[in-house]
């Protein structure tokens, strides 16, 4: 019998007709964007499947006795790392006809089915080698907290210098626009695709080297650039952190993360590092209060450090009362000279 971590890479074959003679193997994948988050750090689980050297999503083939998509994917994900889902929501579907899906890519097409996740951290097993660790080892020019990341300098003199070296006018002003609306000094932290798309184009991260062939000039290395990962995952990764920066905005999914019984502080810091940017304490108290979020447990807690804080917990009843509780953020002042 074959191992779970070798079906883990097997694809379902679906014939599709040919057209004008030719005729093409379409295989069917689920990938899951597993996120967690500690009150200062954003988690997402990767896994590793025997000498593989670059972390990947938790995922697998469409199989016939899959009866729904999600029920697919959660039997891959427990299949390999042991944790069982709760909130679950499709994101997107990846079919880019020349994406990587190994060393050696399979004649045909690939589509991925891609989900988000949201979990409280649980030790990671299975079949395979399975981590968590910070997103922004990914997109380390993603976190803003602390003012404007180290990892942006460079990458925004490779971004400017490749909006200049194209010969087309047109072509250098619509580079132009883009780099200014991804990259702007207003920054919007929903864009994360926008600009790992950019950087893609100007062949500034690993990715775009595989996938346009190793013959060019391999992209600049360094911590700046982030951690690679196997086959598109890290597009598909910055999809999912877009998805949840906006969704935290206008639905309560951040509770999905939250204990079930935590601090404001706690709150703020989690929703600060799932978004990259600090908030106003007093601007973002006020509106967890105004949009009814939380409710006191009687409780207090001594692990702040100074003054005791009141424990809340979540307030269910809000997702009856309205059509859109959330937190919409409001950014605090930038740090001084950056």
């Amino acid at each position: 019998m074959q191992s779970d971590v070798a079906s883990a890479f097997r694809s379902l074959p679906v014939p599709v007709p040919p057209a004008k003679g030719r005729g093409a193997a379409l295989t069917i994948r689920l990938s899951a964007v597993i996120l967690a988050a500690t009150i200062d750090e954003p988690r997402v689980l990767t896994v590793r499947f025997g000498l593989e050297p670059l972390e990947a999503l938790p995922s697998g083939p469409l199989e016939i006795e899959h009866r729904t998509l999600e029920i697919g994917l959660r039997a891959w994900v427990e299949r390999q790392t042991s944790q069982k889902l709760g909130y679950v929501e499709q994101l997107y579907t990846f079919g880019d006809r020349d994406r990587i899906e190994s060393e050696e890519p399979r004649p045909g097409r690939a589509l991925t089915v891609a989900y988000l996740a949201l979990v409280r951290e649980a030790r990671a097993e299975g079949a395979a080698e399975a981590e968590w660790h910070s997103w922004y080892r990914h997109f380390p020019w993603e976190d803003w907290r602390a003012g404007k990341p180290a990892a942006l300098f460079p990458l925004e003199q490779q971004l400017a210098h490749w909006a200049e070296s194209t010969t087309g006018e047109a072509e250098r002003r619509l580079r132009l626009e883009r780099l200014g609306l991804a990259f702007a000094t207003s920054w919007n932290e929903e864009l994360v695709l926008d600009r790992y798309e950019l950087l893609y184009e100007a062949g500034l991260i690993a990715e775009a080297w595989r996938g346009r062939g190793r013959g060019r000039a391999p992209p600049p290395d360094g911590p700046g650039f982030g951690v690679p990962m196997a086959a598109d995952h890290r597009r598909i990764l910055a999809t999912a952190i877009g998805r949840l920066r906006g969704k935290i905005k206008y639905r309560p999914v951040v509770f999905e993360l939250m204990p079930p019984v935590f601090t404001l502080l706690q709150l703020q810091r989690t929703v600060e590092a799932l978004s990259g940017v600090r908030l106003h304490k007093q601007n973002f108290r006020r509106l967890v209060e105004q949009q009814g979020l939380v409710e006191e447990t009687g409780g207090i807690s001594a692990e702040t450090g100074g003054r005791p804080a009141r424990l809340v917990r979540f307030r269910r009843e809000v997702l009856l009362e309205r059509p859109a509780p959330g937190l919409r953020l409001r950014p605090g002042r930038r740090v001084p000279g950056l």
